[in-house]
């Protein structure tokens, strides 16, 4: 038994005669923020499609504090506090940062399907969407088209989208895909951020890793499909098999250290 926010259970995926993802478990603690890493094709996209119920496994189940939703899609999920993030920033690029982010808080609000009410009548909406800007350093440009922003303004407005609905669980794919090296640690202080102040859960795939282990508390390394190691940075910088199958010499520990 286990009191894990969000846990996968034997999760397998095949595609034809390819298993992509091979019996993998995982659980994910409230509060805190853990990725997934692996070399290119280690499965670790298709681990996090199922996760988000893009994809449904072939085996295993997914659950949601106890609750299986291994087969609910997508957009049932964000109503029960799951929001995701695309690797390609997905936005309305016509509409502005203010616009973007109070249609978010609207599509998981009872007007979701009331499109074409005054803007004004949607004040609660208006206000989640502020505070989303807020937290996400986007409050002075609100008023801008997205598709002016610069790439970290688009990663930052589309947090921003993911936490005007309140999700309780924030599963981020690549976050700082594309950014340029600069702009990724504002980026990262802003998801710290968000994780302490809002008492937010995150799981994130990431390939930046320093960023992984600068901000994890804990990592999983995936490899062939299956979970090759698991544990804090530290552990994970001195796993040795770790070291040879994907971080290569560069987390090494001095001589005389161990996890």
């Amino acid at each position: 038994m286990t009191d894990a926010l969000l846990s996968a259970r034997n999760l397998r995926k095949t595609f034809g005669g390819l298993v992509a993802v091979d019996e993998v478990s995982l659980d994910i603690n409230s509060g805190s923020l853990h990725s997934i890493i692996g070399p290119n094709g280690a499965g670790k996209t298709t681990f996090f499609n199922l996760l988000t119920g893009r994809y449904r496994p072939s085996a295993g189940s997914v659950l949601y504090k106890g609750r299986e939703i291994t087969r609910l899609p997508v957009h049932q999920r964000a109503h029960l506090g799951i929001g995701r993030s695309f690797q390609i920033t997905n936005l309305f690029p016509n509409l502005t940062v203010l616009e973007n982010t109070r249609l978010a808080a609207q599509a998981l609000g009872k007007d979701n399907f009331r499109l074409f009410r005054r803007a004004e009548t949607f004040d609660v909406y208006t206000r989640q969407a502020y505070a989303a800007l807020e937290m996400t350093g986007l409050r002075e440009v609100v008023g801008l088209p997205a598709n002016v922003l610069p790439h970290g303004g688009k990663r930052k407005l589309e947090l921003a989208m993911i936490l005007a609905a309140d999700p309780e669980l924030l599963l981020l794919d690549e976050p700082t895909a594309g950014m340029a090296s600069e702009q990724v640690p504002e980026l990262m202080q802003i998801i710290e951020r968000i994780r302490t102040d809002g008492r937010k859960t995150i799981v994130m795939v990431e390939h930046n890793m320093n960023v992984v282990m600068g901000s994890s508390d804990r990592i999983t390394v995936m490899h062939q499909g299956r979970v090759l190691a698991e544990g804090d940075p530290r552990q994970i910088a001195a796993d040795k098999t770790v070291q040879a199958v994907y971080l290569g010499e560069l987390y090494d520990l001095p001589k005389g250290e161990s996890a």
